[in-house]
């Protein structure tokens, strides 16, 4: 441990020691933090998935020396070097990548290993993006500083017209079915009032069972049972189970309303839990699970 740390110690003293990139304009990011951004940055680290998806979105997918370990969209974000986790990261790699500018997300890096970061002489844009709104403005944050703000736009604009499209689709139909999000499992946690997926399932017409003041709640079979879900939604959340074994699960159970009208559906947890244009995509996936009525006969599967 002694000698790494000497290590991270030098490569940080000569990081330091180099010259710097130029900077051409100083924002406020996301996280309210002063960032000097330097002029047209070409080598850029993303600091989380869903910043290297934006990057993609963004079409400066070239621009990326480096991702984190679960950067897997699009495909072209898997050749690229890997710095760890996004929780986890490896400075070391950051620093021997030589990037001029690093993305980071507040809910998932660590405020001391951005510090360090920075201490090396590399500056960090921070997003924060808590509902669907910030997603909006974290991808004009990142087209601002990539120099694409016309690009950003564009993407926003689209997402604001497929959220309109779906909003005028709900409010043709009276039925509101009662939702069940699981997350995860064992233990059976679900999402709160505060977060995308609760945005999400309202827009999509539907009413979220785990709404409440705890983002992430857990939930007892019992408690599944006593609310009886019209509808419930199952993401792999990193689970090795193949879909046919998370519908399983609630097979077990057919006095749930869910269970007897076969409305237990497993979805893409990418779409539903990265802070990217995809949530759109999650929204209107669910628009289709909870609505099947307006889009002709039959459940959508």
């Amino acid at each position: 441990m002694i000698q790494r740390n000497t290590i991270l110690s030098l490569i940080l003293l000569v990081a330091m020691l180099s010259p710097g990139p130029s900077f051409a304009a100083t924002v406020v990011d996301q996280a309210g933090r002063t960032v000097s951004i330097p002029n047209a940055p070409k080598r850029i680290v993303a600091l989380a998935p869903s910043l290297a998806e934006i990057v993609f979105d963004l079409g400066q997918g070239a621009r990326l020396v480096g991702v984190t370990q679960f950067s897997d969209f699009p495909a072209e974000a898997k050749s690229l070097p890997r710095v760890g986790s996004y929780v986890r990261l490896d400075l070391e790699r950051i620093v021997a990548l030589k990037p001029d500018l690093c993305l980071g997300i507040r809910d998932g890096n660590p405020k001391h290993q951005v510090e360090k970061i920075e201490a090396a002489g590399i500056p960090v844009y921070v997003i924060d993006p808590r509902d669907i709104k910030a997603v909006m403005d974290a991808i004009r944050g990142v087209g601002g500083v990539l120099g694409v703000p016309t690009k950003a736009e564009t993407l926003v604009s689209d997402m604001s017209d497929r959220i309109a499209q779906v909003r005028r689709l709900v409010a043709t139909t009276h039925s509101r079915p009662r939702v069940f999000f699981q997350l995860y499992s064992p233990p059976i946690v679900t999402a709160g009032s505060k977060t995308f997926i609760h945005e999400l399932i309202t827009i999509a017409g539907g009413v979220n069972l785990g709404a409440g003041s705890v983002d992430y709640p857990r939930f007892s079979w019992e408690k599944v049972l006593s609310l009886d879900p019209e509808v419930v939604v199952v993401t792999a959340m990193g689970s090795k189970q193949k879909p046919e074994q998370m519908k399983a699960q609630w097979q077990q159970w057919p006095q749930l309303a869910a269970v007897r009208s076969g409305r237990v559906h497993v979805v893409n947890d990418n779409l539903f839990d990265r802070p990217t244009p995809r949530l759109i995509d999650a929204m209107e996936t669910l628009l289709r699970i909870l609505h099947p009525e307006l889009f002709g006969a039959g459940h959508v599967q």
